[in-house]
């Protein structure tokens, strides 16, 4: 049952380019991630940035999407409208989302910047020394994933645990942090394989078992954008190697 006296949550994102459809904006979907796993009664809204909808200069003039509609309030910054969620959609209703390690949210975080690096270079020369620190960043990443938590490790058995078999970044559920890397990961599968014919290497199986494990989550697979939205966003940012 939804709380009548609870306010409206409206989430705005970035549309795709069809205007309706849901377009390439990790930040987007990173908010529509947090919304879907508090478990709280909200509409989503795409925003045609092309056509500047009414709504944008009578709601958040000059803004970007995401932004977010709470009752009466506008909140347009991705960082303080994650931290009004967490403060105001809290238990006993809704679930906190906080990694509790610190390390979970930082886990990953230069992976997007190699990334970018990467697809943004046009000489053939430095290519693969730029896909090596991809790499890196990667298998940083896939080391985190595959290296137990304080929790895993029971400190009154004789047996020592030395990996991990945790589906996501925190442990067995999906947290903030993961909103805000699995957003970028796809981003970054989907665009190495169609401008650069590069794969996340299979050998990197924490890091696999982690994108499949979020794959098979609704609140993540459903709110992916399609890979041709993605493709076309990237379409003048990867440059050919020539």
């Amino acid at each position: 049952m939804s709380d009548p006296n609870a306010p409206k949550v409206e989430l705005f994102v970035k549309a795709g380019s069809d205007g309706q459809s849901i377009g390439n904006c990790p930040f987007s979907q990173r908010l529509f991630m947090v919304l879907w796993l508090k478990g709280v009664t909200f509409d989503v809204t795409t925003v045609d940035m092309k056509r500047k909808p009414d709504i944008l200069n009578d709601l958040a003039p000059g803004a970007q999407p995401p932004f977010l509609l709470y009752g009466k309030e506008v909140k347009t910054d991705t960082n303080k409208i994650e931290e009004f969620l967490e403060d105001n959609l809290c238990p006993p209703k809704y679930p906190r989302l906080a990694a509790r390690n610190p390390e979970s949210n930082t886990a990953g975080m230069d992976v997007f910047s190699k990334f970018s690096a990467y697809i943004k270079n046009s000489n053939p020369l430095t290519n693969e020394n730029l896909e090596k620190g991809l790499l890196k960043a990667l298998k940083k990443l896939d080391d985190y994933l595959g290296s137990p938590l304080p929790d895993e490790i029971d400190q009154n058995s004789a047996d020592e645990v030395t990996s991990s078999s945790r589906p996501f970044l925190d442990g067995q559920d999906l947290t903030l942090a993961d909103c805000n890397l699995l957003p970028k990961l796809h981003i970054v599968k989907v665009v190495c394989l169609r401008y650069r014919k590069f794969s996340i290497p299979q050998s990197l199986s924490n890091l696999w078992r982690y994108l499949n494990a979020a794959y098979a989550r609704d609140e993540f697979a459903s709110t992916c954008p399609i890979d041709d939205e993605i493709h076309l966003a990237y379409a003048s940012v990867a440059k050919v190697l020539k």
